[in-house]
């Protein structure tokens, strides 16, 4: 990948690794705050002979009342309803494409491209956990898809330390999964065969942890593994049946 999208692609991710994930995050802070950080972040996509990506990026973020960007993802709140919090998005999805350069299995490939989507976002919190659902459509034109997330997450404090744990279910639809993993007529050879994609559910395991050097400087870790629906992993640009990322990172609110 060109350096400049490798950048882009870690702060796409450390957003969430950094405790700046929007919807997981606190809908209810006070208004007005920003952080800045420095992180770094290691991923494998699925694609065969693809390799590690490892980039060191900063980190910014920045919160009011009514709107919160964070990386890759601008947000307008919605007035919220005792636990439950609502809110309109726009999200550029840095991690999702490829170049032919990437690896050899997509040599001779058109290049997907990141799409930008949009949608809505809702939050509740409860005792036991905090529930969150994402919607959203490609509005760039690129895949002209749908997604939908759905993520429980529980926080637990011991001290300086805190711990998240996460389940999360990934729906792509036809589209999606045909765009960024599809074999078109034209793409395919004796080696790469032609292949439609179908809607796809991919399920991802996480944990967050974080240790609060003062009330304003944290680190931060974050671990990951999706397991990627059969849609994905049937077709051959894939050799991989999972997607496991790590991220590390310091981040300094004001």
């Amino acid at each position: 990948m060109l350096p400049l999208r490798s950048a882009l692609l870690a702060a796409a991710a450390l957003a969430g690794a950094l405790g700046l994930n929007p919807v997981a995050r606190a809908q209810f802070t006070e208004p007005s705050t920003w952080g800045v950080g420095l992180g770094v972040s290691v991923k494998r996509q699925a694609y065969t002979g693809i390799g590690n990506s490892t980039t060191v990026i900063p980190v910014l973020s920045y919160e009011t009342r009514w709107v919160r960007f964070a990386g890759p993802v601008l947000d307008l709140k919605l007035p919220t309803s005792g636990q439950l919090a609502l809110g309109l998005r726009v999200r550029y999805a840095f991690e999702d494409g490829y170049e032919q350069g990437d690896a050899p299995v997509l040599a001779g490939m058109a290049e997907r491209k990141a799409g930008l989507w949009l949608g809505a976002t809702a939050l509740w919190r409860s005792d036991i956990a905090d529930l969150s659902a994402e919607w959203l459509a490609d509005a760039s034109g690129q895949s002209d898809g749908r997604r939908l997330r759905l993520m429980a997450e529980r926080s637990f404090r011991q001290g300086a330390f805190q711990l998240v744990p996460r389940l999360a279910l990934h729906w792509h639809d036809r589209k999606s999964v045909d765009y960024y993993y599809g074999v078109r007529a034209g793409e395919a050879t004796l080696g790469r065969a032609r292949y439609e994609g179908r809607s796809a559910i991919n399920t991802e395991l996480g944990l967050r942890t974080s240790y609060a050097i003062t009330a304003s400087q944290g680190l931060y870790l974050d671990l990951s593994a999706t397991h990627l629906g059969s849609a994905i992993q049937d077709s051959p640009l894939v050799d991989r049946s999972a997607e496991r990322a790590v991220r590390l990172g310091y981040l300094y609110r004001f």
